[in-house]
Order: C-alpha cells, then sequence, then structure tokens
C-alpha cells in the first residue's frame, strides 16, 4: 500500500487495483481515491467495472479527511480479501 501523505485534503490519493483471472475470463478494475469537496470537505471517490469499459462511479463525502482515508483502508482490505491487486497508486502531483 502506498503510504498516504501528512499534507493537506487538496492533494488527491489515488489506488488502482486489479483482479485478473483468465480462467474464468474476469478482468476488472477498482479504484480508490480521497479527493477534496466544494465545501472543504474530503470525498471517497470508488470507480469499477471491467478492465477495457467504463465502470460506475461512487462518491462518498466525509466531514475530515482522516475520516475518507480510513474509509478507503476499509475498501482496499475488502479488495485485497477479494483477490485485487494493487497496480499503481499515487498521486497525478507526484513527479515520477
Amino acid at each position: 500500500m502506498c503510504a498516504a501523505s501528512p499534507s493537506s485534503v487538496q492533494r488527491v490519493q489515488l489506488l488502482v487495483l486489479e483482479r485478473v483471472d483468465p480462467a474464468r475470463k474476469m478482468a476488472r478494475y477498482y479504484v480508490l481515491s480521497v479527493e477534496p469537496t466544494l465545501f472543504d470537505e474530503a470525498a471517497l471517490v470508488r470507480e469499477w467495472g471491467r478492465l477495457g469499459s467504463p465502470g460506475r462511479r461512487r462518491v462518498d463525502p466525509y466531514a475530515k479527511a482522516s475520516d475518507a482515508r480510513l474509509a478507503l483502508g476499509v475498501w482496499l482490505e475488502r479488495k485485497i480479501r477479494r483477490g485485487y491487486v494493487v497496480r499503481s497508486c499515487g498521486s497525478p502531483t507526484d513527479a515520477t
């Protein structure tokens, strides 16, 4: 898992997970991110679907960024138990 930055909520934190099983013809993705809202709060954004296809998106608002990061950790644990692996992580603002 990527280390979360102790910086402000304005920084987007992003995790991309994949689950591929050729025997079952399964290729799925799951994206978890903590993003700022317009109301100075944080939101956990979850996106999922089949690789190569547009998927679904759900936004869950939280009053504090720490609560959103905690929820991200809970969802990450659930997805790892289901067989997903972390493909990439980081922030669009990270220097690579």
